[in-house]
């Protein structure tokens, strides 16, 4: 259910920390096969724990000696209901340009529905910090994106 839920969120989380969708995937996936593959204490918050899984994992194969190339920012990870790539690209421009702490925390709130309290203990960061970051980031948001936005 969390997989199904939550899946296209945690792999763009997993972007922000390695450097192609294919990487982010494996991430994900493995998350989810080693919570699987053994007996799992249910954590009080339950997206919350995968979350941070997900973003340690992330770490983990960076730090593993992962070959650093630059983010592919022609290929976006997000699609768009109208079908406008051009707008999808865009955001993911802006979501890559935004500090790694305000990228977490939008991707959470935005893409996987979290509250603010569950996207702290994710993080392990204050609720007041949490909020800061998100909010900093919506407005960095708005205004790179302001050409894109609906009238």
């Amino acid at each position: 259910m969390l997989y199904d839920k939550h899946g296209p969120a945690l792999v763009a989380y997993a972007c922000s920390f390695v450097t192609d969708a294919g990487a982010a995937e494996d991430v994900v996936h493995q998350v989810f096969l080693r919570l699987l593959s053994g007996p799992v204490q249910t954590p009080d918050v339950p997206v919350a724990y995968v979350y941070r899984a997900v973003r340690n994992a992330a770490l983990n194969e960076r730090r593993s000696g992962q070959k650093d190339a630059p983010l592919d920012l022609d290929s976006s990870v997000f699609k768009r209901g109208d079908g406008n790539r051009e707008a999808a690209l865009a955001l993911q421009h802006a979501l890559a340009e935004l500090p790694e702490e305000q990228r977490e925390v939008v991707v959470m709130r935005v893409w996987s529905g979290m509250t603010l309290e569950e996207v702290a203990a994710a993080t392990g960061a204050p609720l007041n910090t949490v909020a800061s970051r998100y909010r900093y980031a919506l407005g960095k948001l708005r205004e790179k994106l302001q050409p894109y936005r609906k009238k």
